[in-house]
């Protein structure tokens, strides 16, 4: 199972950018799917994270003008990011907890898989 994530950028202070994070492989299910960011020198710190169900919690930094949403269907999950502010500037990783891998009859149980990561670049 491999998560892709896109959409990073640089954009300048007030602005919008929308993160994507695709999960791919023989997925039968996810579990909380979430959002971390870390800047240089900063320890990585959640963002965002959301149930299978669609209930989501924010940092409180990030509450009011970040939004994360997923398609289940897609196997996918969304990081709306509004009026941003030099100190969101990080590299942003999705993250799920667990991917359920069904081959045939067989399922697999995979914990604690991260994406790549995608550079956000918030100056003027």
């Amino acid at each position: 199972v491999q998560l892709q994530a896109s959409g990073g950028g640089l954009v300048q202070p007030g602005g919008s950018l929308r993160l994507s994070c695709a999960a791919s492989g023989s997925i039968f299910s996810i579990g909380v799917m979430g959002w971390y960011r870390q800047a240089p020198g900063k320890q990585r710190e959640l963002v965002a994270a959301i149930t299978s169900g669609g209930s989501a919690n924010y940092a409180d930094t990030v509450k009011a003008r970040f939004t994360i949403s997923r398609d289940n269907a897609k196997n996918t999950v969304y990081l709306q990011m509004n009026t941003l502010k030099p100190e969101d500037t990080a590299v942003y990783y999705c993250h799920t907890d667990r991917v359920l891998l069904q081959y045939g009859t067989s399922s697999v149980e995979v914990f604690g898989v991260w994406g790549q990561g995608t550079q956000v670049t918030v100056s003027s």
